[in-house]
């Protein structure tokens, strides 16, 4: 028997009970601590762990007959963004032989707690996290089952530890802010997403940056937020074009909020591009198709998509993620709903 047969032989004999011994806690409490439970200090948790790296307990074995199988959450899926982000999914976990299972349920800060522990007895071999962040608790329930995970366009900032994987939300922010100003525009009204989540920060962050470049300051009346829906960027557009000096141009934080945003024109009688300009927010599919097409921030959702099953691959292989954290570019793409604003609309926006 060769040396790495018997070390092999060594790890797969640890038990529970010899964690237990070595660390001095009681078997009940090792068992809690593997399984995430919450009864249990992260202290003790961590000196367990410790010790089960230490013997090398197998913990992915606990993956069994469902180690090709991965898991997307969605906060809901009923638009074509998420379609876009499953379709990446699909295509590159197909590459790689696994197959996908998706969940719909909880905020867009939290999945509902009982998909984790429906997760947990599936034996999921990876998962990934659209719009969430993860209490202590429950990440460690993963990780103490040898299950990594992605946060895909996390909603908060992320652990240094954690997985995650999104657009450069503020530079897609100043570019579409700075085509508005570069076609004339000076009242330039933004609908942003819920503002507790990261990339709704950075996109309101970017286009008030662009404003500053060029010496005017942000007007608290042209920022609204909304809700990354059709229906919240609609009402939230209503409110911005009925005032008295209303914006000539609208920066919506997404696509779904720019539809809404053409729909609210259109009851107002105002014409897109001539007496409104749009610019949207991720590029999906529809947004080539609108009448006129959307001028809008390419966020590559697919791509996206597609690394974060790739990061998954790697921690299931290799346990360690080469590169943990990934921000993919965004690129402006220019169509037809953006134009100069016309001369009474200019005359407007000096008053």
């Amino acid at each position: 028997m060769n040396t790495s047969t018997r070390k092999q032989n060594k790890k797969s004999s640890i038990r529970l009970a010899d964690i237990a011994k070595e660390t001095g806690y009681s078997l009940a409490t090792v068992s809690k601590a593997l399984n995430g439970r919450a009864d249990v200090s992260e202290d003790t948790r961590q000196a367990i762990n410790a010790a089960l790296n230490k013997y090398g307990y197998s913990r992915k074995a606990t993956v069994g007959k469902n180690q090709q199988l991965i898991e997307i959450v969605f906060q809901d899926f009923d638009n074509v963004w998420a379609l876009e982000v499953m379709r990446g999914t699909i295509r590159e976990a197909k590459l790689h032989a696994l197959s996908v299972i998706t969940t719909e349920g909880g905020s867009r800060k939290h999945p509902d707690s009982s998909w984790i522990d429906n997760m947990l007895r599936r034996q999921t071999a990876g998962a990934i996290l659209v719009f969430s962040n993860l209490t202590r608790i429950e990440q460690n329930k993963l990780r103490s089952r040898g299950i990594p995970f992605v946060l895909f366009d996390p909603f908060g900032d992320p652990e240094p530890t954690t997985l995650s994987v999104q657009a450069d939300n503020w530079t897609g922010g100043v570019s579409a802010t700075r085509h508005l100003l570069a076609l004339g525009h000076t009242r330039i009204g933004i609908i942003t997403g819920p503002g507790e989540m990261m990339c709704s920060k950075a996109r309101h962050d970017g286009y008030t940056s662009a404003l500053a470049e060029q010496g005017i300051e942000a007007d608290p009346e042209l920022i609204t937020e909304g809700d990354f829906t059709t229906p919240g960027g609609y009402a939230q557009a209503i409110s911005l074009l009925q005032q008295p000096n209303r914006p000539t141009a609208i920066f919506a934080g997404n696509d779904l909020q720019a539809m809404g945003v053409y729909e609210a024109a259109r009851q107002l009688n105002l014409r897109v591009p001539e007496d409104l300009s749009i610019v949207g927010f991720d590029d999906v599919q529809t947004a080539a198709f609108l009448g006129p097409a959307l001028t809008t921030v390419k966020q590559p959702l697919q791509d996206m998509a597609r690394t974060a099953v790739r990061m998954l691959v790697e921690a299931m292989k290799e346990g360690d993620v080469l590169q943990p954290h990934v921000i993919m570019p965004t690129s402006l793409i220019v169509r037809g709903s953006t134009s100069e604003p016309h001369a009474a609309n200019r005359a407007k926006q000096r008053r």
